[in-house]
């Protein structure tokens, strides 16, 4: 098979890259520039599309014994991932760039010229499992399970994706690394937000957006309760930063429920009102046989999973949550799972637009 690997710089990429060329199969190295001024350096990496990891990419590709090429794809990667995140933001939403990356960038935009370019397949170093029935899995290693971000992908993109490393966990995908003589063994994982390069989220929109200056209130009284400078820089579920002038009568913290960009307006309360127990998501991908199931979802990357009975009535997915869920925030994904012996199996994702307080969903 004609394969094209993404190679980002990082090990796990350097690895399933040498994984199907030792497999056997005819891979080409590619690695995308995303960052719209080419000579961005950053030592050590925070995210995936610095100068340096271009370099680290390629001297993997020259140790492996593949083709390495990169592609420029920084103007759309602003235009499908940078604009969409500050957009969501202004929105009073909370996105999350990686997800929005693989859809738009890595299986959209790669994967479309790969198969024009004549490559049957896209390989990645996403820690995720395809099952020969087709369907994405979590990888064996849970802590390092990358399906929420991927359960966007439809299933023309899944049967044109490969992922090596889904069987293995992080500490073995580095040993080998090492093993095949990977510069980039040792290299530290990339974290934050790859376009933010200090990981200063709020600086960065406040750069975007500049101040917008409104109320922050109390969602039980609606009493105003201090300022801000800028709805965006504030996510449901946020604890620190809210700089309250009015404390609180019981004394306890204050969380943000909701962010009303008409209003600009910032609601705040105490951590039991942000329990919901319906949450109501659009833009659905549906791989389930079923339309209405018992199963558990998961509402953002790395989060709590709760059983649910999740139902789509055409772009609509409901999931009605057997228990309560705190910090729910429009925006991010919901991701449905199917329990199996063979691991986890995702049925589907959709856009969270809108969530209910337990008391309304068992109503």
């Amino acid at each position: 098979m004609r394969v094209l690997a993404a190679m980002s710089g990082g090990v796990d990429s350097a690895v399933a890259a040498a994984r199907a060329h030792a497999a056997g199969h005819d891979v080409t190295g590619v690695h995308l520039a995303l960052a719209r001024n080419p000579q961005t350096f950053r030592t050590g990496a925070r995210g995936c599309c610095t100068l340096e990891d271009s370099r680290d990419a390629r001297r993997a590709a020259d140790v492996i014994g593949i083709p390495f090429y990169v592609w420029d794809m920084a103007e759309q990667f602003k235009a499908d991932v940078v604009d969409d995140f500050v957009a969501e933001y202004a929105a009073g939403r909370t996105p999350n760039p990686c997800l929005r990356c693989n859809e738009k960038i890595k299986f959209e935009a790669v994967l479309d010229r790969a198969v024009a370019l004549g490559f049957d397949a896209v390989v990645t170093g996403h820690h995720a499992r395809l099952g020969a029935d087709g369907l994405l899995r979590r990888s064996v290693d849970e802590g390092k399970d990358q399906s929420y971000v991927l359960a966007v992908l439809t299933r023309e993109q899944l049967d044109r994706a490969v992922f090596p490393l889904g069987d293995s966990t992080k500490a073995r995908v580095r040993e080998e690394a090492a093993e095949r003589g990977l510069a980039v063994a040792d290299k530290p994982d990339s974290h934050d937000i790859c376009f933010i390069s200090d990981g200063d989220t709020q600086g960065f929109l406040q750069r975007q957006l500049g101040d917008a200056p409104g109320d922050i209130v109390d969602g039980r009284t609606g009493e105003r309760l201090g300022s801000h400078n800028g709805a965006y820089g504030f996510t449901v579920g946020q604890r620190k930063g809210l700089d309250l002038r009015v404390p609180a009568a019981d004394g306890r913290p204050r969380y943000v429920l909701s962010i009303t960009p008409v209003t600009n307006t910032v609601t705040v309360g105490p951590r039991e009102d942000l329990e919901v127990g319906v949450v109501t998501a659009s833009k659905v991908i549906w791989h389930g046989e079923s339309t209405s199931v018992e199963c558990d979802v998961q509402l953002r990357a790395h989060g709590e999973v709760y059983p649910a009975t999740v139902t789509i009535e055409g772009d609509t997915l409901t999931a009605r949550l057997t228990s309560p869920a705190r910090g729910v925030a429009a925006g991010q994904a919901i991701v449905a799972y199917q329990r199996s012996a063979d691991g986890d199996i995702v049925l589907g994702s959709a856009t969270i637009t809108a969530s209910a307080p337990l008391a309304t969903a068992r109503a």
